[in-house]
């Protein structure tokens, strides 16, 4: 395996039934990059989020995280070596506070070491939360309620709240889902932010958003592994502009 791949899947399938969902995939996500993955409606692309965070076990095939093989490990396990996703829907606590939220986040991962926590901790995991707010630009919402929050601000809020497990690797999927023009350039800018302290990986549509800010980009159809390489190297390749710049998107 390249020293600079953190996360590689060798010949992976996944099959629902008879539906053959992914077919030979092999892909390698190089460390400390933003790698996107495209293709059209049916591609495969939640599928293969979905085997990268540990949510699928594959059919057959191989996934190494850091070399070792971590394959048909639990999503927990996974997040215990410094895998955390963000989803398209979000997942917070909707009547808690923005601070809230990520304090609890930050709890649950300290809280595996020692039970018992003493009063005075829980202002360290406050600071701590705030620092994560800051990141994501969310500082100043602390105090209200999650449920208060724009589309947009609650998917900066959900990042914060899979940043305090303090991943390497960080898989986003559709993080511009359903947001606005301005709400994308935002989330945008805090992806670049991201990637400059952890590797992140997205599942994304928004052809221009993966072209404009990715380093890497792999181009999935029919489950299958079409083109991989960087943007200018996906833009120039006939067989992916046939199959899926050729469609509008």
């Amino acid at each position: 395996m390249s020293v600079d791949a953190i996360i590689e899947t060798r010949h992976v399938d996944k099959q629902f039934g008879d539906f053959v969902a992914l077919k030979d995939v092999s892909v390698k996500i190089p460390k400390g990059k933003l790698t996107s993955i495209i293709g059209p409606n049916g591609a495969g692309k939640s599928t293969y989020f979905n085997v990268l965070s540990g949510a699928f076990p594959p059919t057959r095939g191989t996934v190494l995280f850091e070399g070792k093989d971590i394959t048909g490990l639990k999503p927990h396990e996974y997040a215990h070596l410094g895998i955390a996703k963000s989803f398209q829907i979000t997942n917070l606590f909707p009547n808690f506070t923005v601070l809230e939220n990520v304090r609890i986040a930050l709890q649950a991962h300290v809280s595996r070491y020692s039970l018992w926590r003493k009063r005075e901790s829980l202002q360290g995991l406050r600071e701590q939360a705030l620092e994560l707010l800051s990141l994501v630009g969310l500082a100043d919402r602390s105090g209200g309620l999650a449920r208060e929050l724009a589309h947009g601000q609650q998917r900066a809020l959900e990042i914060a709240v899979a940043l305090a497990a303090k991943p390497k690797l960080l898989l986003m999927d559709e993080p511009t889902a359903g947001m606005s023009p301005e709400e994308t350039k935002t989330m945008m800018g805090l992806i670049l932010d991201l990637v400059k302290d952890r590797t992140v990986v997205l599942v994304e549509h928004k052809m221009k958003m993966v072209m404009g800010i990715s380093d890497h980009v792999v181009v999935l159809h029919h489950g299958q592994l079409l083109a991989e390489g960087s943007p200018d190297e996906i833009r120039d390749n006939e067989t992916v502009k046939a199959v899926y710049l050729g469609q509008g998107h």
